[in-house]
C-alpha cells in the first residue's frame, strides 16, 4: 500500500500538470487572432500645433490630435488589458530614425464598451514631442497608434495601425 505522502504527490503533480496543459492551450488560442481582429482606426489626425519652441538646445513641440478608433475587436477572453499609445516618427540628419510617445492610455477588459471606443478630439499631449538636437523644424511627422496585448497567460504582442493609414504633417 501507498503511504499518504506518495499519493499526495501523485495528487499535486497531476494537478499542476492538468495547470500547465490548460496554460499552453490558452496561449495557443491567441494565435492568428491580430491578424483577424484589428481595431478599426477611423481618425488619427493633428489637430493644433500650440508650439515649436528651441529651449536649452533642442526643440519641442506642444501639439493636439484628434483620435477615433474601436479598440473592442482586439479582446478576447485571454486579454487583461490593452496598453494604447499614439508614436510619432520622423527623420533627422542625426538619427535616421525617431520614434517618441506622445499619449497612452490603459484599457482594461473589465471596461464598459464604451471607454473601449476611442473619441478624443483635440487632444493634448501627454509627453512633448522632443529632439534630442536642434533638427525638428521642418520635418514631416507621422502620427500612428499602436497598443500592446497583455493577456492573461502566454506572451505579450504588439499591434499597430496598418502601414498607409498613419496621418503626416510637417512641422513649421
Amino acid at each position: 500500500m501507498h503511504t499518504v505522502w506518495v499519493r499526495l504527490n501523485a495528487v499535486v503533480f497531476f494537478g499542476l500538470t492538468v495547470l500547465l496543459c490548460l496554460s499552453i492551450l490558452a496561449a495557443l488560442s491567441k494565435f492568428n487572432h491580430t491578424s483577424h481582429h484589428q481595431p478599426i482606426i477611423q481618425k488619427l489626425a493633428l489637430n493644433n500645433m500650440k508650439s515649436l519652441k528651441n529651449h536649452g538646445g533642442v526643440d519641442r513641440a506642444l501639439l493636439s490630435f484628434d483620435l477615433q478608433a474601436d479598440m473592442t475587436p482586439a479582446f478576447h477572453w485571454n486579454i487583461k488589458q490593452l496598453f494604447v499609445y499614439v508614436i510619432a516618427t520622423y527623420k533627422t540628419d542625426t538619427n535616421p530614425k525617431n520614434q517618441i510617445v506622445l499619449w497612452d492610455r490603459i484599457i482594461e477588459n473589465t471596461d464598459p464598451p464604451e471607454k473601449k471606443m476611442l473619441n478624443e478630439k483635440n487632444v493634448f499631449v501627454k509627453y512633448g514631442l522632443v529632439d534630442q538636437g536642434a533638427e525638428l523644424r521642418g520635418k514631416e511627422v507621422e502620427l500612428s497608434l499602436h497598443w500592446d496585448h497583455m493577456p492573461l497567460t502566454g506572451t505579450l504582442f504588439v499591434g499597430k495601425q496598418k502601414e498607409g493609414t498613419e496621418s503626416t504633417f510637417r512641422l513649421p
